[in-house]
């Protein structure tokens, strides 16, 4: 792994690191259908506005397009459309299922991939696969809508559109000559057998931003202009953005419309102005001269290319777009740099991959990194307005209608936030967003602060001290992981800058003491130190619904709530050892620390007087407890990825950071003194030699080698692309519970669910998810850094090959980069028994990152880009490419190691 001072890493460009991120991939894949443009009465925002509006509406919040940038503010938008002379509509944006009408919950059916991009958006390549034929719109709905949870889902390879070939591949490259100067170049290749026409319109927009209020400030304009040499131009004037000239290299019809709401078609209502937001597509489809405006200007326009390629031909096509009147080059200066900007991204991913990464490891890296940073998103929801236009206020009363986010009137989004996926989850998600930094901080680290940050500001932070979770319920919780997220960027940033930006660190921290005690408070109803956090991100994995009351009544106490605290407390304290070094100040709250952690690492083993805590003896595992409300415990014997994570919450500490705090030792004696009966069950005071490092973990070594033997078995949780989130046993054994008759059954599922307990697309009792495994490999590193070499288990369990921790968590990591990488057949266990991917030249090194991944086959399921966390495979490769067991071991003689 690289430690050098590679540029773009560092700030591209040096001092104008800001201004080169002025503009970039922000524009989202999908506005409709989404929470924020929802003004219906039953909070259904996939029918209230669906994809057959989106041309014709304009959008409230935002906006969404094919390939697209925008400036940081989405101000004004570039993206393409196209069209193939049959479809019934333009192609500006992506297509897929809402939730209510896919088999498997919403999806979309499409191909387009993310290719390349520097930090800085520097440069940047996207592909778009076009069929030939008339899109079967139609025909996806109808197919899928017919099929049952047990069926595989209908794909647009399916439907035969992309046979012989017929389709288009259209790669859209942007190149930066200045911060403000963007080289476009679209490559358009016709892959059919024979010659075959296309329409582009590369297409420029402002975002609606003045049809909301009244007096919506001064509307801004778009006019088109012939310009000498055989070029023609649209000029783009925005009150606050400037004049911007985007040049076409060919003498090209330009369309001019407004991004205003075609009423007459949505709603039967007049039209203001005949010109409206799907003018340019009724000119181009179906032939309306006047759904243009013969004046040549709006606030939507787009240049007009008809193409007829000759079979397996290509063309390519150059636009630039920079500020009026600097009149930049579209021939050999526009090729310099797109050139020397290629050859710069290259030297990037060169700089950062491991020297002994293969080709394909190489190529897997920086595809997961480009889609990590295309899949920045510019995110405006105002939610005092919002809530405003829907009839409340901070001050009204309870009413019958149950309006989403209604708690939320302080927050205002306004920012560009890395999304899990922008086209399935165009929203930011808390534990998602921690993920991400994880892996950005491995391109980007002044980027992954921001957004560990972001979270923590009084606009999203809720005044009781509650993160935002998601934008379809602020109010539900995640997984608290901001902490361990923030420390991790913090040292990762040392280890490449040899800087340590301990402000950063240091407000992050000051703001998640208001978080760590909304948690403490809200969530630990009994006030034992065990958590009740819902559903925390594992949807699907339980017999109940943990969001919703339970069936039986009680309570149910989490074994990865709690341990996700223990976790949280892990990281706090690792943050305030850092801190007090150099503010004595910090010496109180990294005691805290340190008995929260107690009192929870305890009540996980031990709760009440009586030994009915999460620990089961004879199996060796922990589980969820459903407290009765007569207060009878039941363990809920579902062998899950919730009972892994308690092994995440292990975490080392060196001599010399336990040096910072002379006291903190007699405080753990003092604690073990006061409660034996609790400090029995703890592997927190264990320390390998006298003044050695010392470990914090919820499981003392008998455990830890219990459960690994369980986590290591291929009959249970170890897969051969990674750890599975439920126990293979529970295929033949499944988990069965009674309520008043009614039976609640867990069974193993290693694809798509078979149960719609969190919609149609959510599915933990199987598959093989990314974030978790990471934080186990993680927590396998640790635990070497304490046990090192004198602690070997057999892995796969049973096999009689043994391996240190260290060992361990390499294979686990080699399995999970196996799922992408071509196997000794050349096949991709990512794109399953999908033909086109395994063999064709053209579709064989696209990489998709998938949400989740087949239990069994490593087969990539769900949300087909979201990178977000799928892309912690990059940064595993570079960690296991470029270390060994000796950087992970906390050596008691030098008082270092890496943590």
């Amino acid at each position: 792994m690289s430690t050098g001072t590679n540029t773009e890493q560092i700030g591209p460009r040096g001092d104008d690191e800001g201004r080169w991120r002025l503009w970039g991939p922000y524009l989202s894949e999908r506005q409709w259908g989404t929470v924020r443009e929802d003004y219906s009465e039953n909070g259904d925002a996939w029918s209230y506005f669906p994809h057959d509006h989106a041309r014709s509406r304009a959008y409230r919040w935002g906006e969404d397009g094919l390939g697209g940038i925008c400036d940081e503010k989405q101000r004004l938008c570039f993206a393409l459309a196209l069209w193939n002379g049959r479809d019934p509509i333009l192609k500006e944006r992506t297509f897929g299922l809402t939730n209510g009408e896919g088999n498997h919950g919403e999806d979309v059916k499409e191909y387009y991939f993310y290719l390349d991009s520097t930090p800085s958006h520097s440069y940047m390549r996207y592909l778009y696969k076009y069929p030939q034929a008339e899109y079967p719109y139609g025909d996806l709905v109808a197919t899928n809508r017919e099929r049952g949870r047990g069926d595989f889902e209908y794909e647009l390879l399916d439907t035969g559109m992309f046979a012989d070939n017929r389709y288009f591949d259209v790669t859209v490259e942007y190149a930066k000559a200045a911060h403000d100067d963007i080289l476009i170049r679209v490559t358009v290749d016709n892959r059919g057998p024979e010659e075959a026409t296309v329409h582009v319109l590369p297409t420029l927009w402002f975002r609606n931003t003045w049809s909301w209020t009244e007096g919506g400030g001064e509307k801004p304009r778009i006019t088109a202009a012939d310009g000498s040499g055989g070029t023609v131009s649209l000029t783009a004037t925005h009150p606050e953005l400037g004049s911007y000239d985007l040049r076409f290299g060919d003498r090209v019809p330009l369309l001019c419309t407004e991004n205003e709401t075609d009423n007459e078609r949505l709603f039967g209502s007049p039209n203001a102005s005949p010109y409206t937001k799907d003018g340019i597509g009724r000119h181009v489809v179906n032939g309306e001269i006047g759904a243009v405006n013969p004046a040549r200007h709006g606030t939507k326009a787009a240049g007009h290319w008809t193409l007829t390629l000759p079979a397996g031909s290509s063309t390519t096509l150059r636009m630039r777009l920079a500020p009026t009147g600097s009149q930049p080059s579209l021939g050999r200066g526009f090729d310099s740099v797109l050139a020397a900007r290629i050859s710069e991204a290259d030297g990037f991913y060169d700089e950062l991959a491991p020297e002994r990464a293969g080709e394909d490891e190489r190529r897997v890296m920086r595809q997961a990194f480009a889609g990590m940073l295309w899949s920045k998103q510019y995110y405006h929801f105002d939610l005092e307005t919002w809530l405003a236009e829907h009839g409340l206020a901070p001050w009204s009363l309870p009413r019958g209608d149950d309006t989403r986010n209604r708690e939320w009137f302080h927050m205002v989004s306004d920012d560009i936030i890395s999304m899990p996926d922008k086209w399935e989850y165009p929203w930011f998600a808390a534990w998602d967003l921690a993920f991400h930094a994880i892996a950005l901080s491995m391109v980007d680290v002044g980027f992954a602060k921001e957004q560990l940050e972001l979270l923590t500001r009084d606009a999203y932070l809720h005044p009781n001290g509650q993160l935002p979770a998601y934008e379809w319920n602020f109010s539900d919780v995640n997984p608290p992981v901001h902490a361990w997220a923030a420390y991790f960027v913090y040292t990762m940033e040392e280890r490449i800058s040899g800087h340590a930006d301990r402000a950063f660190l240091e407000r992050t921290f000051q703001k998640l003491l208001t978080n760590f005690t909304w948690w403490v408070n809200r969530k630990d109803p009994t006030g034992r130190n065990v958590f009740q956090g819902g559903f925390l991100g594992l949807d699907n994995i339980g017999v109940f619904d943990r969001s919703a009351p339970l069936p039986t009544g009680g309570q149910l106490e989490q074994a990865d709530g709690t341990a996700w605290m223990a976790l949280y407390c892990q990281a706090m304290l690792q943050i305030a050892l850092e801190l007090v070094e150099h503010n004595p100040a910090y010496e109180d709250l990294v005691l805290k620390f340190v008995e929260h952690y107690l009192w929870i690492s305890a009540a996980m083993d031990r709760v009440g007087d009586l030994d009915d805590g999460m620990w089961d003896e004879e199996d060796g595992f922990y589980y969820d407890v459903l407290r009765l409300p007569d207060g009878q415990a039941v363990r809920l014997k579902v062998r899950s990825m919730v009972g892994l994570l308690p092994l995440c919450a292990s975490t080392v500490f060196r001599p010399s950071q336990l040096a910072k705090v002379p006291g903190l030792r007699e405080r753990l004696h003092r604690f073990a003194t006061r409660h034996p009966s609790l400090s029995a069950t703890l592997a927190s005071a264990q320390a390998g030699s006298t003044g050695g490092p010392r470990l914090l973990s919820v499981m003392d070594e008998k455990k830890l080698l219990r459960v690994l033997e369980r986590l290591l078995s291929e009959d249970e949780f170890l897969g051969p692309y990674g750890l599975r989130a439920l126990s293979r046993h529970h295929a033949e054994h499944p988990y069965t519970f009674w309520v008043n008759g009614e039976q609640h059954q867990v069974s193993y599922v290693p694809a798509e669910s078979d149960s719609g307990m969190f919609g149609g697309n959510s599915n933990w009792r199987g598959p093989v998810w990314f974030p978790v495994n990471a934080l186990v490999v993680r927590a396998l590193l640790n635990l070497y850094g304490f046990y090192g070499d004198d602690l070997t288990v057999e892995c796969p369990s049973g096999s009689g090959v043994r391996m240190t921790l260290y060992e361990v968590a390499e294979e686990i990591s080699r399995r999970l980069g196996a799922t992408f990488l071509r196997d000794a057949d050349g096949r991709r266990p990512v794109y399953g028994g999908q033909e086109k991917f395994q063999n064709d030249p053209h579709w064989r090194d696209l990489i998709s990152f998938y949400e989740y991944f087949h239990g069994d086959n490593g087969a990539g399921i769900g949300a087909a880009h979201q990178t977000g966390w799928t892309g912690l495979v990059a940064p595993l490769m570079m960690v296991f490419g470029s270390l060994g067991p000796r950087d992970f071991l906390a050596d008691p003689d030098s008082g270092e190691g890496t943590s």
